[in-house]
């Protein structure tokens, strides 16, 4: 993002590194989060407008508590020290830190001391969000305080000439009111970006990227139907047109008529050169037998692979893949726990072709977030219906059927989740949803249908809430949708007598059951 202020994000390890990038990218700013041990040269190369040093779960005591490079602070540019950060700022710079009487953790109320800076114009008493056991004792030469709470003398701090702050508090969470606010003064008035980070200039550099990449050569992409793969081939044939060619691999486990709505949205409406693999025999028969969740993915992930290298091959001569790999895909992050916190998941990107098939790969959305990767494809005119579509697993329904994948519990659990979409696509709320749908038991129980007694199958309905999938909440759904799903369901789906609802959070439990 050569044209853009950018704001670096050094990562020490807080489950909230990557909601301070998505905070930063919405006041249209580019932020990336980058190693904690950095060397300061190469950021300096960069030229960040400002760098923000994350929170983390680690003491700055403890034996192998991420560091950071000291010389990062002699460079000119704006540090602003969130928690952890804060901290280690402090004990840099040769303040001193102690573990504090009273660890706070949640809520907490901050009287502001100084709005000079980051406080102007905000209220002297703000609710903030507040995760640590250790505390800044005395400030580095120069410092001086901005808030306190009545068991953190030193909740917020700054160095205004050398353009250096530190806030105990994470302005990131939704928990912290005025916490934008709060960022908004260290991106706009201290680090001086001009927020002009848009995503139709997104859309126009990457066009010209891919061209400059690609040239005359020809583009093979996987389209599973999925918002990512989507979006990737909509901007890779508003660059290249006919020079793009889709694989779709139809494995019989998508949900209910959606191989023909992807046929008709990528021929029909965008005229994409789509090359449909109706394979659904295939992956069946890989799966007859296979009841353990980790043989299925497997199975299934060989499969597609041999099919996509096979469709490949009938093309020709290709030279580059593209793939729908995310910004959280690529995240390299070192935490106390050990090594990269993100390793790319094998069924959102097709590896282990086989040697013959070499491709380069282009990758346009690797800076983007799922929110962003959806108001591209707005920007792009496609449809709702793609853009608005649910995170749906690569393996399919199959990681749905607990037990055995047959032909018949597929069939079955597509009509059912069926009846769950459009229940859900009805709901005045749906939009609140992350993910809803059904999941088949391998568990039959007795029923009464008519006059008649039934042994039949159970469906559960599970329907969740969440900002990224990393956690998620029971959906709490009206009783009377959730007596409409269940009436649906049992009526109109031969073959199942009893509906549940799943009201279990993650964690522990996970959003899909396999």
């Amino acid at each position: 993002m050569k044209n853009h202020d950018w704001i670096a994000i050094l990562d020490f390890g807080s489950q909230y590194t990557q909601l301070i990038a998505r905070r930063v990218r919405e006041q249209h700013v580019y932020s990336e989060i980058v190693r904690h041990d950095t060397p300061a040269a190469k950021l300096k190369q960069r030229q960040p407008a400002g760098i923000i040093l994350s929170g983390g779960p680690m003491s700055v005591f403890a034996s192998k508590a991420p560091t950071c490079d000291p010389a990062l602070f002699k460079l000119g540019i704006p540090v602003l020290g969130i928690c952890y950060g804060m901290q280690l700022m402090a004990k840099t710079l040769g303040g001193a830190v102690k573990p504090g009487l009273a660890r706070e953790y949640g809520s907490a109320r901050i009287n502001v001391t100084d709005a000079r800076s980051l406080f102007h114009g905000l209220p002297p008493h703000l609710d903030v969000w507040m995760s640590h056991g250790d505390q800044v004792l005395k400030m580095p030469t120069g410092f001086r305080v901005l808030a306190k709470t009545h068991t953190c003398p030193v909740a917020a701090m700054a160095d205004q000439k050398r353009k250096m702050y530190g806030i105990q508090f994470h302005p990131e969470v939704v928990h912290t009111r005025h916490g934008t606010e709060i960022l908004r003064r260290f991106i706009f008035n201290v680090c001086k970006c001009r927020g002009d980070w848009r995503m139709e200039q997104f859309i126009e550099e990457s066009i010209r990227a891919i061209r400059r990449k690609v040239g005359k050569s020809h583009v093979v992409c996987g389209l599973s139907g999925g918002v990512d793969s989507a979006v990737v081939a909509m901007l890779l044939h508003k660059a290249i047109g006919d020079q793009l060619h889709c694989i779709f691999v139809d494995n019989g486990l998508l949900r209910y008529s959606e191989a023909r709505q992807v046929e008709e949205t990528f021929i029909k409406a965008f005229g994409i050169d789509l090359h449909v693999a109706h394979a659904q025999a295939q992956f069946l028969s890989d799966l007859k037998g296979v009841v353990e969740p980790e043989k299925k993915r497997k199975a299934i992930g060989k499969r597609f692979i041999d099919v996509f290298a096979e469709e490949a091959r009938r093309l020709g001569d290709i030279r580059f893949l593209a793939q729908g790999t995310l910004y959280p895909d690529v995240i390299e992050s070192v935490s106390p726990l050990g090594g990269p916190s993100v390793t790319i998941k094998s069924h959102h990107n097709v590896g282990g072709l086989p040697p013959d098939l070499k491709f380069q790969l282009i990758e346009p959305l690797r800076e983007l977030f799922k929110d962003e990767v959806r108001a591209l494809g707005r920007e792009l005119g496609m449809p709702k219906a793609i853009i608005n579509r649910q995170p749906f697993p690569g393996p399919g329904l199959a990681v749905r059927i607990i037990g055995e994948v047959t032909q018949e519990r597929a069939t079955l659990l597509q009509q059912a989740d069926l009846r769950v979409q459009e229940e859900i696509a009805a709901y005045d709320r749906g939009h609140t949803i992350w993910q809803a749908f059904a999941v088949l038991l391998p568990v039959k129980s007795v029923g009464v249908m008519g006059d008649g007694r039934t042994y039949e199958n159970t469906v559960v309905v599970r329907a969740v809430t969440s900002q990224d999938g990393m956690t998620a909440d029971w959906a709490r759904l009206p009783h009377d949708l959730l007596a409409r799903l269940s009436n649906r369901i049992i009526n109109e789906v031969r073959g199942v007598n009893r509906v549940v609802y799943d009201i279990s959070s993650k964690p522990p439990a996970t959003i899909e059951w396999e």
